[in-house]
C-alpha cells in the first residue's frame, strides 16, 4: 500500500518522477497530519529519537555534511522510500541545509544541476540553500 504525502501538504516538494517529500525545521512543531515513516535528519549533533524511522547526517548548520558518501548514501535511501513512503528531510530552520539536500535530491531526479536550486526556491521554499557554499555543493558535489 502506497502511503505518501497530500500534495500541497506543508513543505511537501513534488519531484520530477513525481515522489513526495517534505522538507522542515526541527526547532518547529511538527505539521498538521500524518507523521513522516522515514526522516533523514541533516544536524552538527545527533537529534533526539523520533517515533519514525530516521537517519542522522552529520551537517554543522551553515556548512556541508561532514560524511560526503554518507550523505549520498541517505540521499539515495530517501529517494528510494519516497517511492511508497512519507519521507522528510529536516534541519534545524528546515531552509539551508534542507534546502540543499532537497536540491541534491532533485538532481538524483533529474533536475539539472543548474536548475536544481531554482526548483527547490520555486517549490519548496524561496530562502532554500542559505550559503555559497552550499549553492556550489549542490553544483559541484559527487553525491550521484
Amino acid at each position: 500500500m502506497v502511503s505518501t504525502w497530500e500534495t500541497g501538504a506543508a513543505g511537501v516538494l513534488r519531484l520530477p518522477s513525481g515522489k513526495l517529500v517534505r522538507g522542515r525545521g526541527l526547532r518547529y512543531s511538527l505539521p498538521a497530519g500524518p507523521h513522516p515513516q522515514f526522516a533523514l535528519h541533516l544536524r552538527g549533533r545527533r537529534p533526539s529519537q523520533t517515533e519514525w524511522e530516521s537517519r542522522w547526517v552529520r551537517w554543522p548548520d551553515f556548512l556541508l555534511p561532514v560524511d560526503r558518501a554518507d550523505f549520498a548514501a541517505a540521499l539515495r535511501e530517501l529517494l528510494a522510500r519516497a517511492e511508497d513512503e512519507r519521507v522528510e528531510v529536516a534541519c534545524g530552520g528546515g531552509v539551508g541545509r534542507t534546502g540543499a539536500a532537497l536540491a541534491c535530491l532533485s538532481v538524483l531526479d533529474g533536475v539539472p544541476r543548474e536548475r536544481a536550486i531554482g526548483y527547490v526556491r520555486e517549490h519548496y521554499s524561496r530562502r532554500a540553500v542559505e550559503t555559497p557554499w552550499q549553492r556550489r555543493f549542490v553544483r559541484t558535489a559527487n553525491f550521484t
